[in-house]
């Protein structure tokens, strides 16, 4: 069986790149600074500018551009090759390694895994695509290099997985993976902007029984952290449109978003709710219980939308954007239930 270390590990590094998605405040703050002193304060923002303006900006800032380029490609190779070589060294070393090979893991965490593949590779493309506006890199070098960044990183630990026995190549976290990135790429390149947001939510839940529970902190861990990365019946994956972005001329309010979201719940194993020793030894039995899948529609706000003047406002709100936002939501699921979450986390 294949266990729920690879999404984990693309979720913990996504989350933690979350915290760089912010950094295109500064690029736009630091960009802006320096329009101001080639005396553009009074024209808006935008990369299409007069060419003698662009000469004029070139001459000027090309120093620094170059310094922070190489800055961000620095800052890449040292932490994402120190991260690998700890992921190796602290886990896939404790495993017997074999010749590259794949493991069909399409069937497991009803496709729950899969979906946080998807939402990581576009976290993680989203926050480097960022960092390389920063850097002052042209419009589509920094889609594509950014963009592709959050494949790369997944396809490195997808890797490391076909050389370990205790897994393999998936093509089903691949292809979703393929999802992320494209969905994040395909908008910059034809909107400029994401009118389509991949968001995620998680709660720490409560199992009712002590057996369920202890099964639960053996797969899932028993922390907070541990659980909102682990824990896929606590986990759900929202779509979020914006809606004043496909209907500008509408009196919508700018940051309102309508969101569609995934889950399951009832799973206490990637296939069946049955657990083993070393031996074979059953020591857990609960296929009594129903494993199904959940829908939802709920509204969100895109907190990028929300004016402020203030950087630091801007930077948490643009961090907190990859989350979704707490809010009501009404839910179908495969038992054939309609049910109402009064606030959905």
């Amino acid at each position: 069986m294949k266990t729920s270390y690879t999404h984990t590990c693309s979720l913990a590094i996504s989350v933690f790149i979350i915290s760089f998605s912010p950094s295109y405040v500064f690029a736009q703050d630091t960009l802006k600074a320096d329009m101001l002193t080639s005396s553009l304060a009074k024209a808006p923002f935008t990369y299409t500018i007069q060419a003698p303006i662009v000469a004029s900006a070139k001459n000027s800032d090309s120093q620094p551009l170059k310094k922070r380029v190489k800055l961000i490609g620095i800052a890449n190779i040292i932490g994402y090759g120190s991260t690998m070589a700890g992921l190796y060294s602290d886990w896939y070393s404790n495993y017997p390694q074999t010749r590259f090979h794949f493991f069909n893991d399409n069937y497991e965490w009803k496709q729950v895994d899969k979906a946080g593949h998807a939402y990581s590779a576009y976290v993680a493309g989203s926050g480097s695509m960022e960092l390389w506006r920063w850097t002052g890199m042209k419009r589509k070098q920094r889609i594509w290099i950014g963009g592709l960044s959050g494949i790369a990183y997944q396809t490195m630990i997808e890797t490391l997985d076909g050389f370990s026995s205790h897994w393999g190549w998936s093509w089903g976290d691949f292809g979703a993976n393929v999802f992320g990135s494209g969905l994040l790429i395909s908008q910059e390149l034809a909107w400029d902007e994401q009118k389509i947001l991949l968001k995620f939510s998680s709660h720490k839940q409560s199992y009712g029984s002590p057996d369920l529970n202890r099964r639960a902190d053996q797969l899932y861990g028993k922390t907070f952290s541990e659980r909102m990365i682990k824990d896929y019946n606590a986990q759900t994956y929202w779509i979020s449109a914006n809606l004043k972005s496909f209907k500008p001329a509408s009196n919508l309010p700018s940051w309102l978003n309508v969101a569609v979201g995934y889950g399951a719940e009832g799973m206490f194993g990637a296939v069946a709710n049955l657990g083993k020793d070393d031996r074979g030894n059953i020591t857990f039995d609960r296929r009594d219980l129903t494993r199904y899948r959940q829908f939802y529609i709920s509204p969100d706000i895109d907190l990028t939308k929300i004016k402020t003047k203030r950087t630091l406002i801007r930077l948490a709100l643009a961090a907190l954007n990859s989350f979704k936002f707490p809010a009501p939501s009404l839910e179908y699921n495969t038992k054939g239930k309609f049910i109402f979450h009064f606030l959905h986390f």
